[in-house]
């Protein structure tokens, strides 16, 4: 089955940066053919749509981290990546990455970005 590893997230200083990469494994196909999300979830609240690119390179940002995160994918490597730049506090939270397909979603496993001094 289609598994999603995350990178580690970590502790990051307000205003610094940090880029989380996903990796695709066991592709069905192709990993160009997934549209690929990126989800973040603080303890209590909602999970949110951070952001998206599909397998043509198109993508979608929450207004949230608009001018400061970038997602981007390499399909030589089955990875997206998320940078994410001038961290803030309410950045702190579980990152998760999605996979899409037709009616298939597979999400990774999860990692925590902490954002404080």
């Amino acid at each position: 089955q289609v598994q999603l590893v995350e990178s580690w997230g970590g502790l990051v200083q307000p205003g610094g940066a940090l880029r989380l990469s996903c990796v695709v494994s066991r592709n069905i196909f192709s990993f160009s053919i997934y549209t690929m999300c990126w989800y973040r979830q603080a303890p209590g609240n909602q999970r949110e749509l951070v952001a998206t690119i599909t397998g043509g390179g198109s993508t979608n940002y929450a207004d949230s981290v608009k001018g400061r995160f970038t997602v981007s994918r390499d399909n030589a490597k089955n990875t997206v990546y998320l940078q994410m730049n001038t961290l803030k506090a309410e950045g702190t939270a579980v990152y998760y990455c999605k996979a899409s397909w037709q009616y298939l979603e597979v999400w990774g496993q999860g990692t925590l970005v902490t954002v404080s001094s």
